[in-house]
Formats: C-alpha cells, structure tokens, sequence
C-alpha cells in the first residue's frame, strides 16, 4: 500500500476546468480551442499540449463509450505534480470519434499528468467514475465544476 498514488479527481478538474460549447468537427479542431483556453503552468505552451493531444489521437482514438473521450499525451508532460490538470470539455455538438459502441462524443476529459503511475490510477479513477449513473446523467445535463466535484467527494 505505500506505492500507492492517491489522485484527487476533483482538484485535477478544479486545476484544468471545464469548458462548455467548445465547437469543432474533429478532435483537432477542439484540441486546438482547448487548448488556448487551457491555464497551462508558465513553460508549457498551447503547442506543446496541442501537439501531443493529436499525436496521441493519430495512434488510436481516446472515445471510451458512452459519448466520453479521455485525450491524453502519451508520454507525460507536466513537469512536476502541482501541474497536472483535467479538463473537461463538453462540446457544443457531439462528434464522431470512433468509440468502441460507435456513440458520438459530447464530453472530452483531457488529462495532462506528470508521470505514468498517476495518468494510470487517474484514467483508472475516471473510468470508474464513468460507470456511475449519477455521474454520468450530470455529464449528460453538462453539470459545472461544483457539481461533478460534489459527486466525485460523495463516491469517493
């Protein structure tokens, strides 16, 4: 048990945000929104985290189902933990990102971590988060930070 990384879901997404109506037709096209609205930590550029979001898409589709895409880098990029973030991004319309049950995507989770074990124990969070119903309709109704942030600390 001393290996183990804890990962607070609601201070990452309290750290990245959530952004509502971002437009585009492709991942790219958000990634590229995203990522000029993202705070990044000073160093790091729009670019930076734009690039590796696409090169991560190029390899395989970050859609997981139910209308969710988790974007991530695939290789860690934040240089140390208190710059890690996950922003949550619900798109204005849904799109097709080839998910394993051909939904189309409505709500982005990009993760930018700062080492593997915790992009894993997050991703591995998030996942479980996804299985809930009540997590998943305040995805549905767009629900803001307050919102998913309570829900996280009540599952938790």
């Amino acid at each position: 048990m001393e290996n183990e990384v804890e990962v607070d879901l609601a201070q990452l997404i309290h750290r990245g945000g959530v952004f509502k109506n971002v437009e585009g037709n492709t991942p790219q096209e958000i990634y590229a929104k995203v990522c000029k609205m993202i705070d990044l930590p000073d160093g790091m550029t729009s670019e930076t985290v734009y690039n590796a979001l696409c090169d991560r898409e190029a390899v395989l589709s970050t859609a997981v189902g139910n209308g969710i895409a988790l974007p991530h880098a695939r290789a860690p990029i934040m240089r140390d933990a208190s710059e890690q973030r996950i922003c949550v991004v619900y798109l204005k319309n849904p799109i097709d990102m080839k998910a394993p049950d051909e939904r189309e995507v409505f709500v982005m989770f990009i993760l930018l971590a700062h080492n593997s074990q915790i992009h894993l124990k997050v991703l591995s969070s998030l996942a479980a988060l996804f299985r809930d119903s009540k997590f998943k309709k305040a995805l549905e109704l767009r629900s803001d930070e307050a919102t998913l942030s309570s829900i996280i600390k009540e599952l938790d």
